[in-house]
């Protein structure tokens, strides 16, 4: 009899945590960290998911900000805490591609963390400073290929679609610009309004309100076809750059171990929650579409858009940092 009672022993043990997560979350709040700082894409995005998340979770999720490091503070902080599902990180395609953009990023971004859903999607805009000449993206590249030192690009993040857009600009132009990069997007259009940098690739939800406040000029979007929040701006393709297609993404990720069935979780309430209307209320004017990819399918093409990434950075002989 005794030893019976110490063999049932382990499984009753077991089946705490089983009831616990199967409960998940039935504590709170969970922390969702944002490596960059607030007011840019990435940051209004995880605001937007996180709000949804909250309501059909019904428990509180607070949004952190812990910038540095081209998302990599962040990033290794949330690698190194507990997978119980009350700390998650949410970014934008630069998470996964700090070992190449930085020579001891301290943690690996694809090994390190776990795939949970990718919610999103949305081309660039080109902004350049509103006293400078030029008004089409055509007029803009003549004059950088005339006068390249009077030009130069503002980059929000080593890595970020908007640095690989002007890899791609400056590879495409012939010319060797400066290329100053900036700890987010909001001190780097400070700067582009300013005029102390000239150009600057980033997602439209950061971009296109500074067009629309006459505080920057919109030259051209980074999409196969002109977005439906700013009709009126051309593609790329369409001011004579063919091929200039990249596109920012934002996603959900949390700690290695991370279990499945909260990934299922979080998966089955933003499959609907994403195509509600107050979020496509929120999301369509800024030219993001929302999406729902599973964390399988995410884990696949994170893969894709690393390997692009990389010959990018290879042809423009870029050195990580």
């Amino acid at each position: 009899m005794q030893r019976r009672h110490l063999l049932a022993a382990p499984g009753l043990m077991l089946a705490a945590p089983a009831l616990a997560q199967a409960a998940w979350p039935n504590r709170g709040p969970i922390r969702v960290i944002v490596p960059f700082t607030p007011g840019g894409a990435t940051d209004g995005m995880a605001r937007v998911t996180t709000s949804k998340l909250q309501e059909k979770l019904g428990q509180t999720i607070i949004v952190e900000n812990r910038p540095g490091a081209n998302g990599a503070v962040g990033g290794q902080f949330v690698a190194q805490a507990a997978p119980d599902g009350y700390t998650f990180c949410f970014s934008a395609s630069i998470q996964v591609l700090a070992r190449l953009v930085m020579r001891n990023p301290g943690y690996d971004p694809v090994a390190d963390l776990l795939p949970v859903v990718r919610v999103g999607q949305g081309p660039l805009l080109l902004i350049q400073h509103l006293q400078r000449p030029p008004t089409t993206l055509a007029e803009t590249l003549a004059a950088v290929r005339a006068n390249p030192r009077d030009w130069s690009f503002a980059v929000s993040s080593l890595g970020a679609a908007g640095h690989l857009a002007t890899i791609e600009f400056i590879r495409q132009a012939g010319v060797d610009l400066v290329q100053v990069p900036y700890r987010g997007t909001a001190p780097a259009i400070t700067d582009v309004v300013a005029g102390t940098t000239q150009l600057m690739f980033d997602p439209i939800l950061a971009t296109l309100p500074q067009v629309r406040g006459g505080r920057v000029r919109g030259l051209a979007i980074t999409a196969a076809q002109r977005s439906a929040a700013a009709p009126e701006i051309p593609t790329a393709q369409e001011a004579g750059m063919p091929g200039l297609d990249i596109q920012s993404w934002w996603g959900l990720w949390g700690p290695r171990g991370l279990p499945p069935e909260i990934v299922a979780r979080i998966n089955e309430v933003l499959r609907g929650g994403m195509f509600e209307a107050d979020v496509m209320q929120r999301v369509a004017t800024l030219g993001i579409e929302p999406l729902v990819e599973p964390a399988a399918e995410f884990a696949s093409f994170i893969q894709r858009d690393v390997a692009r990434a990389q010959d990018l950075l290879r042809l423009a002989n870029f050195q990580p940092e």
